[in-house]
């Protein structure tokens, strides 16, 4: 796919192996693998401070020289010498780290969220499956392919990677709601085998197979992501996959019919659709629906409807950990009616967050938030970590109530946090998801889930 090049503007390109280029010729060609390594890690996290410890810690995985620091400002230096005769973005020294200042410049990986934003946005499964097109034709390969290795990749790029999933199986159902079972077929072929885990790409490979009457191929793939999940995770398929293998087992000719779309602005995590990360913080994703608050409620708007997802979103979220993740979903299942207590207790303290978060002069939402707050800190302790500073880690005191304390200790942080007054709320009609702006000069919020135009100006 061939894109325009804006005259004068530099262009990176991170989605496969790592390319600068200015005027459509390729620059920086003489950039040692950490330079360009160290000058991704600032283009993905543009507009924030990355510490010079953090940036050690990526650079050398725990390995780095006792020179690390003097070598990581020496690298700033050849990149900001390199990229001024470009016009390129400016690498500002913040406090003990940097940050790539937001610019005139093209970021392939914003591109690709753009478009899979709009994607979402479209309600036309045509136009739908064209912007996912286009968004996934600027993958050329794996995430800075030949300059970062597996791990740097896996910490760098994990959101990007399971947009980037999420976006193909979204692509095949809007292709299969206008019966083009062979290209789904042909698109999802490298990768159902590749992501057994990744239950509804499987499923709509399947139906794309056995839409184009290849039913035993269809079969053969579910036989061996079963294979796959049982020996390398120990569990089953889902019911919704095995499901589906029934019928087309028994040939149901049902299946001919469209697929109902996935959530609106969602990421599959697991078993789990979570709204995507929009807001910046933990305490406001908790707020924030695939769809956002404002105008009539979207299908598929909430997510907030089962314990299950509770407790995945937390995980996500780094709020808890995976294995504790793991304990809790168990424990859910043996104790249905506690876990729909904590449930219905998570989506009052929810509707009372956004309400003290809008309007920080709520005083009864800010006490019925800090209520919770205590009770997450009665349960909590504070322990040295391997990265030996100390953390506040919730108990197994917390039970079931885990998920729900651990978003209330990050609501806690972030009304104790002066950028709580930076805290805005989308105008879009029907959006209102909220995000940090700590410029004080956005007016929307970075998705524009209120539809088209609906941009930073």
């Amino acid at each position: 796919m061939t894109r325009p090049t804006l005259a004068g503007v530099m262009e990176f390109r991170l989605l496969g192996p790592f390319e600068a280029r200015h005027e459509g010729r390729q620059v920086l060609t003489g950039a040692r693998r950490q330079e360009r390594c160290l000058l991704a890690v600032l283009l993905l996290r543009a507009g924030r401070v990355v510490t010079t410890g953090h940036l050690i810690d990526l650079l050398w995985s725990g390995g780095a020289p006792a020179n690390a620091r003097g070598t990581v400002h020496t690298y700033i230096g050849r990149l900001r010498a390199a990229l001024r005769p470009f016009g390129g973005p400016e690498l500002a020294t913040r406090e003990d780290g940097y940050r790539v200042v937001p610019g005139t410049y093209r970021l392939d990986t914003a591109e690709f969220t753009a478009l899979v934003r709009q994607a979402g946005a479209a309600r036309d499964p045509g136009t739908r499956a064209d912007l996912y097109d286009r968004a996934l034709g600027l993958w050329r390969g794996p995430l800075l392919d030949g300059t970062a290795d597996g791990v740097l990749r896996e910490r760098l790029g994990g959101e990007l990677a399971e947009l980037r999933l999420s976006a193909l199986e979204r692509r095949a159902e809007a292709q299969l709601a206008m019966g083009r079972h062979d290209r789904v077929a042909a698109d999802l072929a490298p990768h159902a085998g590749e992501h057994p885990e990744r239950e509804q790409l499987v499923a709509a490979q399947m139906t794309a197979l056995y839409r184009g009457g290849r039913q035993a191929e269809a079969l053969r793939l579910y036989r061996g992501t079963r294979r796959a999940l049982v020996d390398g995770l120990g569990i089953e398929p889902g019911a919704a996959l095995a499901s589906l293998h029934d019928r087309i087992l028994r040939g149901d000719p049902q299946l001919n019919q469209p697929q109902a779309p996935a959530p609106v602005y969602a990421v599959r995590v697991g078993e789990e659709w979570l709204p995507w990360s929009a807001g910046g913080h933990p305490a406001l994703e908790l707020c924030n629906t695939y769809a956002g608050w404002g105008g009539q409620a979207l299908p598929g708007g909430e997510w907030l409807r089962r314990y299950a997802t509770l407790a995945v979103w937390a995980g996500h979220h780094d709020l808890a950990a995976e294995r504790l993740v793991a304990q809790l979903l168990a424990r859910a299942g043996r104790e249905p009616a506690a876990a729909a207590a904590v449930l219905a207790e998570a989506q009052a303290f929810r509707a009372r967050l956004y309400a003290c978060l809008t309007d920080p002069a709520d005083a009864a939402s800010f006490a019925a938030v800090a209520a919770v707050v205590e009770r997450a800190a009665a349960v909590s302790s504070f322990t040295r970590d391997e990265d030996g500073l100390g953390h506040w880690r919730l108990t197994p005191a917390a039970g079931l109530r885990l998920p729900l304390y651990a978003a209330a200790r990050a609501a806690g942080e972030l009304l104790a946090d002066p950028r709580r007054f930076t805290i805005r709320a989308c105008p879009g009609e029907n959006c209102g998801w909220l995000f940090l702006d700590a410029s004080g000069r956005r007016r929307w919020c970075s998705l524009a889930t209120c539809g088209a135009g609906c941009t930073a100006p």
